[in-house]
């Protein structure tokens, strides 16, 4: 697909990932620019409320509960455990948090959406084909979803305008690696695009 998008229909799902006070400027993992991005995630998601999924990283209640790789991640950023952490930086952004419900939101641990079945299960039972990505970061849950979300037989595209990370340099390279390496299953383009094309649910 590369920069040419699949067909957006009914079976179309948005997944907008982790846009979060956790990772706003008041959270520990602040992304410089999500406020850039966020007018864009806003618009996908009101093309078709009822069609977005939000995601939400949730840390562990405590270091105890963090494991193997995540207990070194964790080591790291202690004061982000649930324990220590102001529990609302948790939450969606307010100018997204309105729009659910109708949207769902799936909690994950880790950095994919797809590690629990959960989210698997719901695409299923509503027959999505395609979805379409937006949200935090690029280089990390982006790209970890995305590539779970081929792995499951998904069309995917990525916003690249309502995607954002800490790293211009990783989001840049990430956006090049999809259109070089990824065409056949990751399509790429900015939210007017997507937003023409997606029009009918």
């Amino acid at each position: 697909m590369g920069d040419c998008l699949p067909e957006l229909t009914t079976r179309t799902v948005h997944l907008c990932v982790d846009m979060q006070r956790l990772f706003g400027p008041e959270g520990p993992w602040p992304t410089p620019w999500m406020a850039r991005v966020l007018p864009q995630c806003v618009a996908l998601v009101e093309r078709h409320p009822q069609a977005t999924i939000f995601t939400r990283f949730i840390t562990p209640s405590t270091m105890d509960h963090a494991v193997g790789a995540w207990r070194d991640f964790y080591d790291r950023w202690p004061h982000t455990t649930r324990d220590r952490l102001q529990a609302d930086l948790l939450e969606l952004v307010p100018e997204l948090a309105r729009y659910a419900p109708p949207a769902h939101v799936f909690d994950k641990p880790v950095y994919s959406a797809f590690a629990s079945r959960r989210l698997l299960a719901h695409l299923r039972d509503r027959s999505a084909d395609t979805v379409i990505l937006s949200g935090a970061e690029t280089d990390v849950c982006v790209l970890s979803t995305a590539l779970s979300a081929v792995d499951h037989g998904f069309k995917v595209v990525i916003a690249t305008d309502a995607v954002c990370s800490y790293s211009d340099v990783g989001h840049d390279a990430l956006l090049g690696l999809f259109r070089a390496r990824f065409s056949q299953q990751i399509a790429v383009a900015p939210t007017s695009e997507i937003l023409d094309r997606w029009r009918a649910v």
